[in-house]
């Protein structure tokens, strides 16, 4: 069993169900099961060999669901490109991971122009899918002719960056069973049924891509709204039935407004899923207020995508609220100390994972693998604790990341580009709690003697290079960064002093 199987077999169970129901219009199963076999077709002609690398970067569209679950039935590993990251940093991932082919937007053509590997715009891809005769017959397309049917399972199906590609790009490699092992997580944890219906707000590239084919393969649809504002995404909602989706918690503050302003009739809601960031409790209680008992939380990382631990809403209430869940069915998980020795419940060290939920390794990475794999546990670099009852509590991160508005930021990324500035001595970047993002990036620099740039000199340089996501909210100017002995910037004194100087304001 591959993943790319689950819609197959739901196609033969349900072919007259709804699939896809988008503003353009629905696709039956067996419509959207032709059109992947069509893609998939027109893929493996242009590079035949099993298992190369094809690159998408796109917005949310049905086009853009379509040529990922075509790259999955020919049997390639999947490469996302998000449109958020700058350019630079979008071109060094293509460098890096060498795909056979990168599929892209209108925009995202633009953006890349020049690059190495070949281009295919996605509406070129599905006019080069009606052009392709294929000889298979209902019977193979129905069980996916270019489904890697004998590839070993450690086999790996996407390859999905998570960070430091300013200096050293982490490609993390989810396998044929990491995917798997997220497919029957999810419908589990979830009671996923074919009656249910996902919206999609998150990106494809992010958080749906992991509820996709759990999805379908339940026979469930996948509903795309008009656009991404709060007011086409409840409208998209209430008009399909939908009966869960993901969110970062920006995202659903948003529609808490909205829907407060203008309710809409939700009474198929059951799972409203953020994660991606934490929320703080009075933030849960008003999006309860507004939408119910349907608020849920989950916690995983890209090297275990989505539920590693999933914390369900009847479980959502009192000192809970803080609370990530327990661990999922498929999945190990433990409380380490330094030397990885497990520790008792009330006691705070490092999360560690085991199970088939976990990543194959980085790409290219042997040594950056095994300071994360250690032992069969992945070490998350995530601090937390269990309580009596079995809930997992995250305390801090013991990486250097920053999660703003469900992304990450390593500050390393920010600070490379900082320090390329001549008027930049020295500099910090550093999360600060946010009412809106969870957490904004915020930079600290020390000017060269005799030299200074404005604020928007500097947060103009980094958009250019790293996208919005990491372009700090606000630079910090320091006469003198503070420094250990061995002259270190204490990152946790600079966020401190960025914090008194906004209580001071």
């Amino acid at each position: 069993m591959v993943p790319i199987n689950y819609l197959w077999r739901a196609a033969r169970r349900f072919p007259e169900r709804a699939a896809v129901i988008a503003p353009e219009g629905t696709l039956s199963f067996a419509a959207l099961a032709e059109l992947v076999q069509r893609r998939a077709a027109a893929l493996t002609q242009r590079d035949p060999q099993p298992g190369g690398r094809v690159a998408i970067g796109a917005a949310n569209s049905v086009d853009h669901l379509v040529a990922l679950l075509a790259v999955l039935a020919a049997g390639k590993v999947w490469v996302p490109l998000n449109p958020r990251n700058g350019d630079p940093e979008l071109r060094r991932i293509v460098e890096f991971v060498k795909p056979s082919l990168v599929l892209v937007d209108a925009p995202m053509r633009e953006r890349l122009q020049g690059i190495e590997p070949p281009v295919l715009t996605l509406a070129g891809l599905a006019e080069r899918a009606e052009r392709s005769v294929l000889d298979a017959g209902p019977t193979e397309i129905a069980m996916g002719p270019h489904a890697r049917l004998t590839a070993g399972l450690d086999s790996p199906q996407a390859i999905k960056f998570t960070g430091g590609t300013t200096g050293f790009p982490k490609g993390v490699i989810q396998t044929l069973r990491t995917w798997n092992t997220n497919i029957a997580t999810q419908i589990h944890e979830l009671g996923l049924t074919e009656a249910d219906r996902y919206l999609v707000a998150a990106p494809i590239t992010h958080g749906t891509s992991t509820y996709m084919l759990p999805l379908l393969g339940v026979g469930g649809a996948l509903v795309f709204p008009a656009g991404a504002k709060p007011s086409y995404l409840l409208d998209a909602a209430q008009d399909h039935d939908c009966s869960l989706f993901f969110a970062p918690p920006t995202l659903i503050q948003a529609l808490v407004e909205e829907q407060r302003g203008q309710p809409r009739r939700l009474a198929s809601l059951r799972y409203l899923v953020y994660g991606g960031a934490p929320m703080r409790p009075e933030q849960i209680r008003d999006a309860q207020s507004v939408f119910g008992p349907v608020l849920c939380t989950s916690f995983g990382q890209t090297e275990a995508p989505q539920i590693i631990t999933f914390l369900p809403p009847q479980e959502m209430h009192g000192e809970r609220l803080q609370s990530v869940g327990r661990p999922t069915l498929l999945t190990q998980v433990a409380i380490v100390d330094r030397q990885g020795k497990p520790l008792p419940p009330g006691e705070e060290g490092e999360i560690a994972v085991r199970g088939d939920l976990v990543m194959g390794g980085y790409l290219d990475a042997p040594e950056e693998t095994s300071k994360t794999l250690v032992d069969g546990w992945l070490r998350t670099g995530d601090a937390g604790v269990f309580d009596a009852q079995g809930f997992l509590y995250l305390r801090d991160r013991l990486r250097d990341v920053i999660i703003t508005g469900g992304f990450n930021v390593y500050p390393s990324d920010v600070e490379v580009v900082l320090s390329a500035h001549p008027a930049v001595a020295d500099c910090s970047v550093v999360g600060i709690p946010d009412a809106k993002w969870g957490e904004a990036v915020h930079a600290a620099v020390q000017w060269r003697a005799g030299m200074q740039a404005s604020e928007d000199e500097l947060i103009g340089l980094i958009k250019r290079e790293l996208g919005s996501v990491k372009t700090p909210k606000q630079v910090h100017v320091f006469e003198t960064l503070p420094r250990s002995p061995v002259g270190k910037v204490l990152k946790p004194a600079v966020r401190q002093a960025i914090l008194d100087q906004q209580g001071a304001a």
